[in-house]
């Protein structure tokens, strides 16, 4: 990785740690995932607003039912400890980064993942090298930015 991606992804993590802690004590977690009250990070001068996906149900489903996401958008999956959660691509319609963190840091980048083209494909995992406590899901493309 070059610096730049280094400082970004570091200014990254702890921006949205602060948003995350600064939702939770807020209580904004009963009004999402549409809310005015919806979370968000600011990272590089971007704003981004985070949907949660709270429920085991959100878990499943993720973006798979989604056309698209506004760019300045991403689903956040926080998990009460940190363990190697699996993401997978069903039934996804547009292509994503995904963003492994553990404990504040990131621990694993999946960039660019497309949807699968057929119902048929076999689809591939994607598991964080280390155990992760949240996972973050953004437009395919903005890690890189």
């Amino acid at each position: 990785m070059n610096s730049n991606l280094n400082k970004f992804l570091i200014g990254f993590g702890f921006l949205f740690v602060l948003v995350v802690a600064f939702a939770l004590s807020q209580n904004y977690l009963q009004d999402l995932p549409f809310s005015p009250k919806t979370p968000k990070a600011i990272i590089n001068n971007q704003t981004f607003n985070l949907f949660l996906a709270k429920t085991d149900k959100e878990r499943r489903v993720g973006l798979s039912e989604k056309k698209s996401l506004a760019e300045n958008s991403g689903m956040l999956f926080v998990f009460g400890k940190p363990d190697y959660y699996s993401f997978w691509m069903k039934k996804m319609q547009f292509p994503i980064d995904i963003i492994f963190i553990k404990e504040n840091k990131i621990v694993t980048i999946y960039t660019d993942l497309k949807p699968p083209q057929t119902t048929k494909e076999s689809l591939p995992i994607y598991k964080p090298d280390e155990p992760a406590d949240m996972v973050l899901e953004i437009n395919a493309g903005l890690v890189q930015k």
